[in-house]
């Protein structure tokens, strides 16, 4: 049966580990075309501080599912996976190869294998929670969903304002801990055939990597990027906005941090993410781990390989 599925290459891996770059070093050899697995590049406005591909990088190389939606409109797993489908099977149809580069692990796994088929969002259970957010502090839902989802708890970080809300709203309204329902799905629901490649450079040398796209995300005008939209009339308690990168920006512009001192919380806050991210596709017992650094003929050979290139 999985010979009848339609091949899917995934290159995968932590913030700043490289991957833009190796897929500009396949697109040379292979009539690639991106589709993006990030759950930030999706917005457009949102440029500098989610390391977006360059126009230049952009034009080497057709990207789909960037700049798709607007700072404070809706956009979840199950839309991605829509949007990814759509633009996966129109590269397909032009005799392309859909190659998906990202680091939202959940975004990929929902492709992949399938949408957990727990309840949709409730507005009036997200606005409870979402106050309660505001008024008590994330930290307080971090705990009271330990206490009726440990597992979900531990996997998520204390700051996952949005996805402890998500697990605490779908006990709301079932009952039923959002990790027993994972559990039920199984994430076996295969749509493709897929061959899945992770960059994992040494910590060191990715850390490196991280401090050094911080600053230059704060020289190259994150903070005016962020003023933009504040000007452009987005609040900053937006969700997106309030995610790494944009959060550290607004607390420098309102003076509670100096600059200097947000550019260290934005490194800090990104290798704590790329530790997470790591922690995601070690999860993976099919992700080939590769050094992008050394193994760029490796890569070049199992896309080939996979698409019998």
């Amino acid at each position: 049966m999985n010979g009848a599925l339609p091949r899917l290459a995934a290159l995968c891996g932590p913030t700043a580990s490289g991957k833009t770059a190796a897929a500009l070093a396949l697109a040379s050899r292979f009539p690639l075309e991106v589709v993006s697995a990030d759950s930030r590049q999706v917005y457009r406005l949102m440029d500098i501080g989610t390391a977006k591909p360059t126009a230049a990088e952009r034009g080497c190389i057709p990207h789909h599912l960037i700049d798709v939606a607007w700072p404070d409109e809706p956009f979840d797993a199950a839309r991605f996976v829509d949007m990814a489908t759509a633009s996966i099977d129109g590269i397909r149809s032009r005799g392309r190869l859909p190659l998906l580069v990202g680091g939202t692990g959940l975004y990929i796994r929902a492709l992949t294998e399938g949408l957990v088929a727990a309840p949709a969002a409730d507005p009036g259970v997200r606005r409870h929670f979402e106050a309660l957010a505001h008024q008590e502090g994330v930290a307080v839902l971090h705990r009271r969903l330990g206490e009726i989802d440990p597992e979900s708890a531990a996997r998520l970080a204390v700051r996952d304002r949005v996805r402890i809300i998500r697990a605490l709203e779908v006990f709301e309204l079932t009952g039923r801990p959002l990790s027993a329902w994972q559990r039920d799905h199984g994430f076996r629901a295969r749509r493709y055939r897929l061959l899945k490649i992770a960059l994992a450079p040494p910590r060191d040398e990715l850390y490196r990597r991280i401090d050094a796209r911080a600053a230059a995300m704060f020289a190259g005008g994150l903070v005016e990027e962020t003023q933009a939209l504040l000007a452009a009339g987005y609040d900053p308690q937006l969700k997106t906005l309030q995610t790494i990168g944009y959060r550290e920006a607004i607390e420098c512009l309102a003076g509670r941090l100096a600059r200097e001192e947000s550019l260290v919380r934005l490194q800090q806050a990104t290798r704590r993410y790329a530790k997470r991210q790591l922690t995601w596709f070690r999860g993976d017992a099919e992700m080939i781990w590769v050094d992008p650094a050394t193994d760029s003929d490796r890569i070049q050979a199992l896309i080939a390989e996979f698409y019998d290139a």
